[in-house]
């Protein structure tokens, strides 16, 4: 028989506050354990953002270096609608996705997580391609940042788009016919919206067939960046409600072949679970805790 081969690294991270400052959110990566870190760079329940000092801005790459984390993600603010048939609104959600690919930049941030907004009373395909318009817009005005923009798989909840890999692949296939755009374009899949969308994740077979119709819509080669989340719901709910892993619906067996999927080797995994202890109150131990269960799953290729 021949030698068992070790498993690739497994990348792991979770989401931090910048509560403090934004190199905190860095201590807070290191405290937990994180090899990757997300963050929000502003008030996510506002319009108006304050600018981002450029101590503040060189601080918190230096501390990144120095902490040696592989990959750091920006989230941006759930207000944005690039989507929206308000015009109004829209003008407000493209220049606020800007804004927030100008500040990773910044940051040192190479990608800007972004929901891709929700149709309201408006047909689907027209809503697409009014959100693609508006990915593609916000990215021209930030010629030669070094930031994209990764498109976020959507639990489908209400009106919102990107549930189906046919619908983010329409917003990609748009967005590249534009020059100069297709390297600052991907994708972040999320595995408790992917689930709530009706995509199964186990057993192998289920979970290899979700991913080959990831793969023929929008290509692997435009995953970025994995949300790692259990799900409260069942598959199909259509409800995007987290939960610890292996605590929800999608369970531990899903998630060790995840994290053990040659097809996702080196893709970093970034938690956005539940952060309460048992007082109610946010805990690193919860983190720390739900980093070790994927390590385990990891560890039983």
């Amino acid at each position: 028989m021949p030698p068992r081969r070790p498993p690739q690294r497994l990348l792991l991270g979770a989401h931090h506050s910048i509560a403090g400052g934004f190199t905190k959110a860095v201590d807070r990566a290191v405290e937990t354990g994180c090899e990757c870190l997300q963050i929000f760079t502003r008030n996510i329940n506002q319009w108006a953002v304050s600018p981002i000092a450029n101590a503040d801005a060189a601080a918190f790459r230096a501390a990144v270096d120095q902490a040696g984390l592989a990959m750091v993600v920006a989230h941006d603010s759930y207000l944005i609608n690039p989507a929206s048939a308000d015009a109004a609104l829209r003008r407000k959600s493209i220049e606020g996705l800007a804004e927030e690919v100008r500040r990773a930049g910044q940051l040192g941030i190479p990608w800007v997580v972004a929901h891709p907004g929700a149709a309201g009373e408006q047909a689907a395909d027209a809503a697409v391609a009014r959100a693609a318009e508006g990915f593609a817009e916000a990215l021209r005005r930030t010629a030669g940042v070094a930031a994209g923009i990764l498109i976020e798989t959507t639990a489908g909840q209400g009106s919102c788009l990107g549930a189906r890999f046919e619908e983010i692949g329409s917003m990609l296939d748009a967005i590249d016919a534009v020059p100069g755009l297709r390297k600052r374009i991907g994708v972040c899949l999320d595995t408790c919206h992917v689930f709530a969308a009706g995509y199964p994740l186990a057993p192998a077979a289920a979970l290899d067939d979700t991913l080959r119709q990831f793969d023929r819509h929008i290509g692997l080669a435009r995953l970025k960046v994995i949300h790692a989340n259990d799900s409260k719901r069942e598959l199909g709910s259509r409800v995007d409600r987290h939960e610890a892993i292996g605590k929800g619906r999608i369970g531990r067996e899903a998630f060790r072949l995840l994290v053990n999927h040659p097809k996702l080797a080196g893709i970093p995994l970034i938690l956005e679970t539940p952060k309460e202890g048992a007082d109610g109150k946010p805990s690193p131990a919860v983190d720390r805790r739900n980093l070790a269960t994927l390590r385990r799953l990891h560890a039983k290729a």
